[in-house]
């Protein structure tokens, strides 16, 4: 215990010397507060919020990164398993899912949007096309990175191919699986956001963006406290999982 709050006493003091520098900087310079608002004024503007309405947007966003999300993890895992099992899949699907991964999803979401509705199902293509590709790839390596002796011993001891994925091969991905699990969740919030941009008439991205025309800038600020707290969540309950479910894999790689 000790030592985790030692662990965490720097940051802590980092972002408390960061606030009130920010604090000073928007005071002695006189910045108005629809430029750049001091965080008292977003703290303010937090604490008189109407929380009804801040939790309507909060669900609707924490909607569309569960489900993308969700659709991500179900997407990702069979393909890693199909990229790890065959030579001839990822030779001919990787270009494919990287090409994908690297259009621009600002420039894509319009046309997502345009093509399967402003409603749910579009957003969390959107959240999926953003999230999975980091699944897949540390899956992928993970899978491959089964020790060789194990493999060896199995298929000498005519183990099938079933018991060589499941007793040596998942095993040895757990870390990596869990690694990109924390990085997938938090870019699940970012591409639920993208999509609300695009196209929302609520939720918390659609919030940031309804108060920045209107230059209600500590209300924006407050939406985005909300996303990054949404996005911390998602990362320890992913940690958490893995603490609970497989402690075993916990290393210094993870």
């Amino acid at each position: 215990m000790n030592a985790r709050f030692a662990s965490a006493v720097p940051p802590v003091l980092a972002l408390a010397l960061f606030l009130v520098m920010w604090e000073t900087a928007c005071r002695a310079l006189q910045i108005p507060s629809f430029v750049l608002p001091p965080p008292t004024a977003i703290l303010s503007a937090l604490a008189g919020a109407d929380w009804q309405i801040m939790a309507m947007h909060t669900w609707a966003t924490l909607e569309i990164v569960l489900v993308g999300f969700g659709a991500s993890v179900l997407f990702s895992i069979p393909i890693s398993l199909l990229l790890a099992g065959s030579p001839l899949m990822k030779s001919a699907l990787m270009p494919l899912l990287i090409i994908i991964h690297s259009l621009p999803i600002v420039a894509l979401a319009p046309i997502i949007i345009v093509a399967l509705g402003a409603d749910l199902t579009s957003k969390a293509v959107i959240t999926c096309l953003i999230s999975y590709f980091p699944m897949v790839i540390s899956a992928t390596t993970g899978l491959l990175a089964a020790p060789p002796e194990m493999i060896e011993l199995s298929r000498s001891l005519r183990g099938s191919k079933f018991r060589e994925l499941w007793d040596i091969r998942l095993p040895s991905a757990i870390p990596y699986v869990f690694a990109s699990l924390r990085v997938a969740s938090t870019l699940a919030v970012i591409g639920a956001v993208v999509g609300e941009f695009v196209s929302s008439e609520r939720g918390l991205g659609y919030l940031v963006l309804f108060s920045t025309s209107l230059m209600r800038l500590p209300q924006s600020f407050s939406a985005l406290i909300i996303l990054i707290l949404m996005s911390l969540t998602l990362y320890w309950l992913v940690t958490l999982v893995q603490r609970i479910f497989f402690p075993w894999s916990i290393t210094a790689k993870t």
